[in-house]
């Protein structure tokens, strides 16, 4: 949709709580943006009920339709969905391809601004396009203010290919002038510094990407009680982890599970039902394929 008046907007407005912040101290300045964030939690809890309908329809789209989840956005907004989306692979083992972020601008608009590049909503629609989008993806388009061409014409042309669709903005303003599936939107109120929606509307941001992704692995069997048992072991770091999660889960001292996790070839799913039932890798692998990779179908 067209804003003539972006004044109207309410993440354009000024915020009568940080009129003079200008002439606070150092602390004061911390205390006041501290303040205003805590606002952003209750904003998002308000919402969760959408957020989860946009969960069930990722869930469906990968699990059912073998597609994608596609983060659509300009600045903050695009970094934001291209940050979420690089953190799957390495967290939940996924294809790097199940989860896709797409900025205004291009991989270069991730390290600097490009002036310009929400304007223009072919650009969105031409990047839908080369993503060969279908209607077994769902794609989240993200605008703070609600207005973005880019992410518009993106969305809009999601849809003429029947993907799903989420909207996610944090005006009460805005709304695209076709339908979408789903409409995500936290009201963080006016931001600390006029219209630096980086801030508050972009943390509301992060906390709903990472409840959409998270929720869907969880939902995805990626995840056994609160462990990210389906991690890529491809640094001292997460192979500790591997390690440490195959201890808590079968209770053999480390030694034991480093000897697990090398058997499993690095996969701490396929050892922890190696152990738990006493069964070597190609059973276990077996078993886990059998339920979807859940670890508690297998268990149980």
């Amino acid at each position: 949709m067209e804003i003539k008046d972006r004044s109207k907007l309410l993440t354009e407005q000024r915020n009568p709580r940080t009129i003079t912040i200008d002439s606070k101290t150092t602390l004061e300045i911390i205390d006041t943006i501290n303040a205003e964030d805590a606002m952003v939690f209750s904003a998002v809890h308000k919402e969760r009920q959408s957020i989860a309908k946009a969960v069930d329809l990722i869930v469906d789209a990968i699990s059912k339709e073998g597609g994608r989840l596609i983060y659509v956005g300009a600045g903050t907004s695009g970094r934001l969905g291209i940050l979420d989306a690089a953190e799957c692979p390495p967290t939940f083992s996924t294809d790097p391809n199940m989860v896709i972020g797409i900025i205004a601008g291009g991989e270069k608009a991730v390290f600097q601004s490009i002036e310009g590049a929400e304007d223009f909503p072919e650009n969105g629609a031409k990047d839908i396009q080369q993503k060969e989008v279908t209607h077994r993806d769902v794609v989240v388009g993200i605008t703070t203010g609600g207005t973005t061409p880019y992410v518009m014409g993106a969305l809009f042309e999601a849809k003429k290919r029947n993907a799903k669709t989420v909207f996610l903005c944090c005006n009460l303003e805005t709304t695209p002038n076709f339908e979408v599936d789903v409409i995500i939107r936290p009201i963080v109120g006016p931001e600390v510094i006029t219209g630096s929606t980086r801030m508050k509307a972009g943390t509301a941001t992060k906390l709903i990407l990472n409840m959409l992704s998270t929720a869907t692995m969880i939902k995805l069997g990626k995840v056994y009680e609160n462990l990210m048992v389906d991690l890529k072991a491809t640094n001292a770091k997460l192979t500790d982890r591997a390690e440490r999660i195959i201890t808590a889960v079968t209770g053999v001292n480390r030694d034991d599970a480093k000897k697990l996790l090398t058997d499993a070839y690095g996969n701490a799913k396929v050892a922890i039902v190696m152990q738990k039932l006493g069964l070597e890798y190609a059973e276990a692998k077996k078993r886990l394929d059998a339920n979807g990779g859940f670890v508690r179908k297998v268990l149980e």
